[in-house]
């Protein structure tokens, strides 16, 4: 019987554990890095103020902006530093499935595990995603006067491993 109870103890201390891990990740999910391309709208923002894309861009068909204007029009593979505009490859806006404006923490976790919103990514894939994915990587060099995450790169890297290792939890 003691056992069952010291069982159910550290399911729960995991549990909360991995809680935690995902509170602050979504700080960094939550930056305006990550928001101002997973908008809820048909066009990216920019700027730490989140304001609406200069040259009103629209989303297009594909998530890469409407014909003769698509994002590497402009965003190229790196960061352009006489012009400012910032670049990395495969620069692109979410698709409206994976939109994180306005949700709390727990629906941004549920969300992000949701193979039909999350481009059918399991778990493994997910943490690739995450840790791997050069414009997802680009939030922590964006140029320019552009703020990085709160969370630097590697702790963050850290903090989505310990996260999935816990049981990739979601707040309630």
């Amino acid at each position: 019987m003691a056992a069952v109870g010291r069982s159910n103890a550290q399911d729960a201390d995991r549990r909360a554990a991995s809680e935690q891990a995902f509170g602050r990740i979504a700080t960094v999910l939550m930056h305006p890095r990550c928001l101002n391309c997973h908008t809820r709208v048909d066009y990216p923002k920019q700027g730490d103020d989140r304001h609406r894309h200069l040259f009103r861009v629209a989303r297009g068909p594909d998530d890469r902006g409407a014909t003769a204007m698509t994002c590497s029009t402009c965003h190229q593979s790196g960061n352009n530093v006489a012009s400012g505009v910032p670049g990395a490859p495969n620069w692109h806006l979410a698709p409206l499935r994976m939109a994180w404006e306005d949700l709390s923490v727990g629906q941004l976790c549920r969300s992000l595990k949701d193979t039909s919103k999350n481009g059918r990514r399991g778990l493994p894939a997910l943490i690739d995603h995450l840790t791997g994915d050069p414009l997802v990587q680009w939030a922590w060099n964006p140029g320019g006067s552009r703020l990085p995450p709160p969370i630097g790169q590697a702790a963050f890297h850290d903090l989505v491993r310990e996260w999935a290792d816990s049981g990739a939890a979601c707040p309630r």
